[in-house]
């Protein structure tokens, strides 16, 4: 079955061998790196299939995936969870494999909100606790010398980078990588969500975290960092109070806030190689026009230096963390 090529009819076929019925409503929502389609079934409601993109993941580690949801889940972790057909909820048809999801009934998660914030604070403790005894040994842990090396490689071999402008932008990157890989020490692991940002959350009486595509083992900031954004003093409001609803439920290391610009700086190294290595994929020129251009990789030249600064720059503290 062509992945580029997945037609209503074929979908249809699909979720039946499964014994899921489409009723109405097939829908495609708003995702690249899988194939995704909301639907009104004819027994379980609304439901939203993920159909995974070939040689990305392996049966095995998908299935990781859905173990670690589904134990989350069972701990009262507010996730959604994958449906289950004889006990089984990772299914293949034509080649390609595909889960199915019940479907949240919720709003956006409003990232400007404190209340939302510390409560999404509680939620990640909990699956933090809940990540401690999952290895997911079949998945990558975060890794940046080994990430930087791929990256690098999708880089050169795909990115249209202008000739006059590959020098500056591979120093600029090689810098970087030489203090991602120093100042990135973690001391603690645990199992995560891994790329936890408000388009993977909504909210209804709580948030509920979606899309654990990119789940690992690595240090628990990864999935609070995300969720900081503008000045200084903001990121400190917001990291103060993302703590507040943590430490309820789970210690938090105060050390681990000094990999937050680490791994900042390899999230924007392999996002620009996700990209590159995706452009052949046609929902990706449609989606993001700006890659390639030369703006756009003069653009990265200056934020990768930035980034290179900011891994000196004293870390994010907060005293009653300590």
């Amino acid at each position: 079955m062509d992945y580029y090529q997945l037609t209503p009819d074929v979908i249809d076929e699909a979720l039946a061998s499964a014994g899921i019925y489409v009723d109405r409503g097939l829908m495609a929502l708003n995702s690249y790196e899988n194939r995704v389609y909301r639907f009104q079934s004819e027994n379980d409601g609304i439901l939203v299939a993920k159909f995974y993109r070939p040689e990305r993941w392996s049966r095995e580690q998908i299935e990781q995936e859905l173990d670690f949801v589904t134990a989350a889940a069972a701990q009262g972790v507010q996730v959604a969870e994958p449906l289950q057909r004889n006990g089984v909820c990772l299914f293949e048809f034509g080649g390609l494999l595909f889960s199915v999801w019940k479907s949240v009934p919720a709003r956006a998660f409003e990232q400007d909100s404190l209340d939302q914030l510390e409560a999404l604070g509680e939620q990640l403790a909990r699956l933090h606790l809940v990540g401690e005894s999952h290895s997911l040994s079949l998945r990558p842990g975060i890794a940046p010398e080994a990430e930087l090396s791929k990256a690098r490689n999708i880089l050169e071999r795909h990115a249209v980078i202008p000739a006059r402008l590959q020098h500056r932008f591979f120093d600029a990157l090689t810098s970087l990588g030489r203090g991602i890989i120093e100042y990135y020490q973690p001391k603690e692991l645990t199992g995560l969500h891994g790329d936890c940002h408000a388009g993977n959350l909504l909210w209804n009486n709580g948030p509920w975290l979606l899309d654990f595509d990119d789940c690992r083992r690595g240090p628990a900031v990864q999935d609070l960092w995300m969720m900081l954004s503008g000045d200084r003093q903001e990121q400190l409001l917001q990291l103060d109070t993302l703590l507040a609803g943590y430490e309820t439920v789970r210690s938090f290391k105060s050390a681990e806030l000094a990999l937050i610009e680490p791994l900042r700086g390899l999230r924007m190294v392999n996002y620009m190689a996700w990209l590159a290595l995706r452009w052949s994929d046609p929902a990706f020129p449609a989606a993001f026009p700006w890659f390639n251009t030369e703006e756009y990789w003069q653009q990265q030249i200056t934020a990768l230096n930035e980034q290179a600064e900011s891994l000196t720059a004293p870390p994010l503290s907060l005293t009653l963390w300590d």
